[in-house]
């Protein structure tokens, strides 16, 4: 899939079949997301593979938003290390979500972006849930599964966005 295309075409997927992803998909996502620019290359991200239902089925019972991953194969949490990048490691981790987001697509796998970050409940819950370090904040988890449906792509391009040179 070209790139412009994969931009144009991606759509949140929130309704997956039960066919499993291979470990090289998910792989090649991984591969994806850190390829994302980052501010001075500090690469801040550090991502977890969710698998395990136990843990995915307890998220949406604090996220409201998040019944996805009760039938999801596999969500990543993407989080990000506050000790290499205090200021702006959401920004660099925002950068590798929407990568992995454009990756899943290109490999015709079905995917929505959950946020967590600035929500301070839904952070400490996930941080509690992943047992992630104090230093470790998480952004957002990525819900994953082959799309029950195809989604048609939706035209949001609006003129009224765009200023050339000054407002």
């Amino acid at each position: 899939m070209e790139a412009i295309e994969a931009i144009l075409t991606r759509r949140s997927i929130r309704e997956y079949t039960s066919e499993t992803i291979s470990p090289e998909a998910i792989n090649d996502l991984l591969k994806a997301a850190m390829a994302a620019p980052s501010s001075h290359n500090v690469q801040p991200w550090h991502f977890i593979v969710i698998e395990d239902h136990q843990i995915l089925d307890k998220i949406p019972e604090t996220h409201p938003y998040a019944t996805m991953l009760l039938q999801a194969q596999f969500a990543i949490a993407i989080c990000g290390d506050i000790q290499v990048q205090p200021e702006v490691w959401m920004v660099d981790c925002a950068l590798a979500a929407q990568n992995i987001l454009l990756a899943a697509h290109a490999k015709g796998l079905g995917a929505v972006f959950v946020g967590v970050y600035p929500i301070t409940s839904r952070m400490r819950e996930l941080k509690d849930l992943l047992k992630l370090p104090d230093y470790i904040l998480p952004l957002s988890l990525i819900s994953m599964g082959y799309p029950k449906e195809p989604k048609a792509p939706a035209n949001r391009f609006s003129s009224s966005k765009v200023h050339w040179g000054r407002w």
